[in-house]
């Protein structure tokens, strides 16, 4: 367990890596993979600096485990091998990695702490996803913890434990209580932040390692930001 960055060549935050994996801190606005925007994903930067670093000549292979929304920040896992990719895969598949995450809100909600239970459904042209209190045609449920682990001025941080692992999740459960997470603007939120990012980052991940069989417990540092600062 660490919040040491050992790198951050190319902007990018290293918090753990050996022959297998490597786990970065996605900055808020960076794409995991590369999609339609033509923009350059977090996968090539990571393999860039894994050819840097290791003086790699040929192509490097990098297998996208999991992702992050672009507006979210925090942890996310790369295999470095063909052999970890699918133990990951299945790892993961199977929730026996658990994840927390942090999110600002404006309004507090209903308890300090509860069991968030939805039916989520997604809406492809909107991007979209809507909780629902029962079942409905084509949802998905969904289950979240969550607790209010710090009161600021003029907000709430909420850590989240996820149960599941469903399109926008956190940001349509949380919504959907009236606790829009700041700057999430697709949401409900009043006003974007000035940066495109919305308060929400993948703060810790544990896991058993696919190959040597060790737990691990992987912590990121939030962007540094006033709000998140006063989080700290």
């Amino acid at each position: 367990m660490s919040e040491k960055i050992i790198s951050n060549k190319s902007n990018l935050q290293v918090l753990y890596e050996d022959n297998h994996l490597i786990i970065v801190n996605k900055r808020a606005g960076d794409i995991v993979q590369g999609d339609k925007t033509g923009d350059k994903p977090l996968s090539e930067i990571v393999k860039e600096y894994i050819a840097e670093k290791y003086d790699k000549p040929g192509a490097v292979y990098l297998g996208v485990v999991h992702r992050l929304d672009r507006p979210t920040s925090g942890i996310v896992v790369f295999a470095r091998t063909s052999k970890a990719l699918p133990r990951l895969n299945k790892l993961f598949a199977d929730k026996e990695a658990k994840k927390t995450y942090w999110a600002v809100v404006k309004n507090a909600p209903p308890k300090e702490n509860d069991t968030l239970i939805h039916w989520l459904k997604r809406n492809p042209k909107q991007n979209k996803s809507y909780a629902h209190k029962h079942e409905v045609t084509d949802s998905k449920k969904a289950v979240l913890d969550y607790q209010i682990i710090k009161k600021l001025d003029n907000y709430y941080v909420l850590e989240v434990d996820l149960h599941t692992g469903r399109h926008h999740q956190i940001r349509s459960q949380l919504s959907s209580i009236g606790s829009v997470i700041k700057g999430d603007l697709k949401y409900g939120a009043n006003r974007s932040n000035k940066d495109g990012s919305i308060h929400l980052h993948a703060r810790k991940l544990t896991f058993i390692h696919p190959v040597k069989k060790e737990p691990l417990m992987i912590i990121a540092p939030p962007p540094s930001d006033s709000i998140w600062d006063d989080c700290m």
